[in-house]
């Protein structure tokens, strides 16, 4: 079974360690403890959306880049040869649908 925690976490330390920070400096420009920000990089804690937008605002990295790689991490774990960048028509449709209606 596919952890989506295991994925940010792994995306995150990614992020860090391009970047060039440590653990430490992270977590303290977060305003994240240490050892939580590090359970959260080993998927060992859920990390709340707020603790996600401290730490990539601590990286300097929009929180939609992050999620977009994770995003794509799971989707080969999942088996997909391709992640789609659009909606499908099917959806488009009935979003307009719905829009019309209103």
């Amino acid at each position: 079974m596919v952890l989506v925690r295991q994925e940010i976490g792994e995306v995150l330390r990614d992020v860090r360690l391009q970047k060039g920070r440590t653990l430490r400096q992270v977590a303290s420009r977060a305003s994240v403890a240490l050892g939580y920000l590090s359970e959260v990089e080993r998927g060992q804690k859920e990390a709340s959306s707020e603790i996600l937008a401290s730490v990539a605002e601590a990286l300097d990295t929009p929180i939609s880049v992050i999620m977009r790689e994770v995003g794509d991490r799971l989707a080969v774990i999942e088996g997909l040869s391709t992640v789609p960048d659009t909606l499908p028509d099917e959806l488009v449709a009935q979003f307009d649908a719905d829009l019309a209606m209103r």
